[in-house]
């Protein structure tokens, strides 16, 4: 095999390609909480705890969780780029906003599977429509909880009718509490965007890209919300694909390895034409996850709801910082 190119030598552009896939990662309330940098031949992925949460993610596992997204993304941009990366989470114990250290490896042919995944990227929203009518076949779902087993998730279905009413009980419930707590909804309105032309920051969620109400379980309770009672969003959720993503244990390492495998399973469901959005709101009240965690037996800890379907029309892209800013020291 061919020697390894040095990382130094690489181009402007192909650090482009490395700062933009990382922009184009899904994270909460569209922070963008990471920043590369660059040492001793590796890439070092940080998360940046200056950009808090206190009212939505008070512990920050969403973030961290946004960070393993944008691993998933990195990975890829350096397949793509010819490398096979060699990756070590959490690598140093003195610096814990070193969320990844990743070392390109020998020279390799990225797969057709990273192909597809990489051009995925750029089509990639947060889908919080209803979607259309036409149903995800059993075999798709299959291979969307494959895709997550093989990031070292479990990715279980939400299908059974006993199981879909207690999930939007605990969704009601959820959706109730943070429509009446005044410091979660100021909270999202600071990072809601509603002028994006004179907006410079490049973070948030995009006005635009929320339906009018929002949908309470896509996330996003706002004080205007419409709030359906329980059957009638027991009868809107057995309409669609609803997963649970769960680790065996609730560490910064699961909050990683969580957030990685709700990425890739994305993209491959994004590949295959279906939209998704991510549900952790609810999460973040205890009752109601440790409520999930026990009326459903999971075996683990549920980090995030996922919903997949069919588009029903069109979502904008939501804004994204500039290059430069992703891009830390040593570049």
């Amino acid at each position: 095999m061919a020697e390894r190119e040095r990382p130094g030598r690489w181009s402007t552009a192909e650090m482009e390609v490395l700062a933009r896939a990382l922009l184009r990662a899904p994270s909460v309330h569209n922070v963008q909480p990471w920043v590369l940098e660059f040492a001793d031949e590796r890439f070092l992925l940080l998360e940046r705890r200056d950009l808090t949460l206190p009212e939505h993610d008070p512990l920050g596992r969403d973030r961290v969780m946004s960070c393993g997204a944008a691993l998933a993304n990195l990975e890829l941009a350096v397949r793509v780029l010819g490398y096979e990366p060699r990756t070590e989470t959490f690598p140093d114990p003195g610096r814990p906003e070193v969320v990844a250290a990743v070392e390109p490896g020998e020279r390799a042919h990225p797969s057709a599977e990273d192909l597809h995944r990489y051009s995925a990227i750029e089509r990639r929203r947060s889908y919080r429509k209803r979607f259309s009518a036409r149903r995800v076949l059993r075999q798709r779902i299959g291979e969307l909880i494959a895709t997550a087993a093989s990031a070292g998730v479990e990715a279980r279905p939400i299908l059974d009718e006993l199981e879909l009413s207690r999930v939007a009980e605990l969704l009601e419930f959820s959706a109730e509490a943070f429509q009446h707590d005044q410091g979660y909804q100021r909270e999202l309105a600071l990072w809601t965007i509603r002028d994006e032309e004179t907006h410079r920051h490049g973070v948030g969620l995009a006005f635009t890209a929320l339906p009018p109400g929002s949908l309470p379980w896509a996330g996003l309770v706002r004080a205007s919300t419409a709030l359906p009672d329980s059957a009638v969003l027991k009868r809107r959720l057995a309409e669609e694909t609803l997963l649970v993503f769960l680790t065996l244990d609730d560490t910064r390492h699961d909050h990683l390895r969580a957030g990685y495998a709700l990425q890739t399973t994305w993209l491959d469901a994004v590949d295959s034409g279906l939209v998704g959005s991510i549900l952790t709101q609810p999460l973040h009240l205890p009752e109601v996850r440790s409520a999930l965690g026990d009326d459903l037996e999971l075996p683990g800890f549920a980090q995030a709801l996922m919903r997949f379907g069919y588009p029903s029309g069109t979502v904008p892209s939501s804004p994204r910082r500039a290059v430069d800013e992703v891009l830390g020291r040593g570049f």
